[in-house]
């Protein structure tokens, strides 16, 4: 029977985890901006 890859689970947990706080810094920075396109510039 082989014997489980804990490294490469690990690093696979790390990737996704890297992947989803990735796109809600994305998220988070599209909507910034959207925020600071849509207001009027303040004088």
């Amino acid at each position: 029977m082989a014997k489980p890859n804990y490294s490469f689970e690990k690093r696979q947990r790390e990737l996704a985890k890297k992947k989803k706080q990735d796109e809600k810094e994305a998220k988070k920075r599209a909507e910034r901006e959207a925020a600071k396109s849509d207001a009027p510039p303040q004088e």
